[in-house]
């Protein structure tokens, strides 16, 4: 479905993103994008949904396929038409309007026939809280429950792949078991294939069948779910597990040496 063919990202024509970044997400499928704050993982989601132009970054080389459609060559207005759709990280809600009005507000990007209340009542099947909230002023809502609302919004306009950033971000555990849980729903009942942001490494494995880890601007590493976190580098930076857990100062963390393996 989608393909990332060796992405390079500047910002103002002199700050570089990303570089030589390769990925790929089949149809269908939940495919995990992780690694350190400031790895370049929201710059590829920008680079695929098109926002890097409201950032004045853009695709300097390589290219974004989408079937047989180059996605670097189009607006993000238009990519969203296409049926991809970047839930983006901090729960950019309207806040002024109310969750309902949230909701209609994706209505005109969806393509296909099926009314707004027969899409809205879907979204409230997944998210029976944001029912009950329907009329409340989104600004005032919980965290949670605007994690659910901007989840709910990409759901009304119907996506074909959504590309997820960070959706447990400043949540509760138990509020991001939640919507890991309701993730997975998606993919498995909607069809929808999804492009996943996390820095819960645990959870995206456990909802992926494929991975790929980004450290400064590229890829270092990537396989099937089960065989990243049976990796020992995986599971001792970013799992916790091993000699890196017993280390007591930050500034070992942050120095830490990956095996020359990652880098190739």
């Amino acid at each position: 479905m989608l393909k990332v063919d060796n992405v390079e990202v500047s910002y103002h024509g002199v700050i570089l993103g990303v570089r030589g970044v390769s990925l790929e997400v089949p149809k269908g499928a939940v495919v995990a994008l992780l690694g350190p704050n400031g790895a370049g993982k929201t710059t590829t989601l920008k680079a695929i949904s098109g926002l890097l132009k409201t950032e004045v970054g853009r695709v300097t080389a390589g290219s974004i396929w989408y079937g047989e459609m180059r996605l670097d060559r189009f607006d993000p207005e238009a990519i969203a038409r296409m049926g991809i759709i970047q839930v983006m990280e901090g729960r950019r809600v309207l806040e002024h309007l109310t969750v309902e009005e949230n909701l209609e507000v994706a209505s005109y990007a969806r393509r296909r026939g099926r009314s707004f209340h027969a899409r809205l009542h879907r979204v409230f099947e997944y998210f029976p809280r944001l029912r009950e909230l329907r009329r409340a002023t989104s600004g005032y809502i919980s965290g949670g429950e605007q994690q659910m609302l901007v989840m709910g919004r990409a759901l009304i306009a119907e996506p074909d792949l959504m590309l997820l950033d960070e959706p447990s971000l400043g949540l509760s555990p138990l509020m991001a078991d939640e919507i890991f849980g309701i993730v997975k729903r998606i993919n498995q009942e909607e069809g929808t294939s999804i492009l996943l942001v996390e820095q819960n490494a645990v959870a995206a494995l456990d909802l992926a069948a494929y991975g790929y880890v980004m450290e400064s601007g590229r890829v270092v590493l990537d396989g099937p779910a089960p065989q990243l976190k049976a990796n020992e580098d995986i599971k001792e930076f970013y799992l916790g597990f091993g000699s890196l857990a017993q280390r007591k100062s930050y500034r070992e963390v942050k120095h830490y040496k990956r095996r020359k393996r990652w880098l190739g």
